[in-house]
């Protein structure tokens, strides 16, 4: 187990000087969902949610908090983002919907944070849209599948793909 970066021989929380740090091309893939009653599912999959269509608004959404996660997390850098995907799919077996963000750059520092906070905001725009029909929803499963570049390399998930 490594150490915490974000806080120094003092223990007080910094943001990580990133300055010396080689350029590389990095990218993050993280997961979650929103478990529902199956009639939730089937009404956001027919396109009859009271608040419109829930997945291409929950995906907007993703993609703009990827955007603003500096903004949100105090110790993020801001970061040049060159790509952020997030794909989300029906799953029977939970049943509900699946949520997987990958976010992308070339840069100093890498983008796990950006997936993350992509895949939470799309779940939570998710629940949003639908909690008039299903207060009992639950968002759960948020996790980092695979991140590559840097010094440390590529990560994968036990469980990834």
């Amino acid at each position: 187990m490594g150490t915490l970066t974000h806080i120094n021989a003092a223990g007080e929380a910094h943001m990580v000087d990133v300055g010396d740090k080689a350029e590389t091309a990095r990218s993050a893939t993280a997961e979650g969902h929103v478990r529902m009653a199956a009639a939730t599912l089937e009404l956001i999959r027919s396109g009859n949610a009271k608040k419109g269509d829930v997945i291409a608004t929950a995906r907007i959404a993703g993609i703009m908090a990827a955007k603003q996660t500096s903004n949100l997390i105090p110790l993020c850098h801001p970061l040049m983002l060159t790509k952020v995907t997030v794909d989300i799919e029906e799953d029977f077996n939970l049943p509900g919907l699946r949520v997987t963000a990958t976010a992308k750059l070339t840069g100093k520092t890498g983008v796990e944070m950006e997936a993350l906070t992509a895949v939470s905001v799309a779940c939570l725009t998710i629940y949003d849209m639908a909690k008039a029909a299903d207060k009992a929803m639950e968002i759960g499963g948020i996790r980092l599948m695979e991140k590559t570049g840097g010094k440390s390399g590529t990560f994968r998930h036990p469980e990834a793909f």
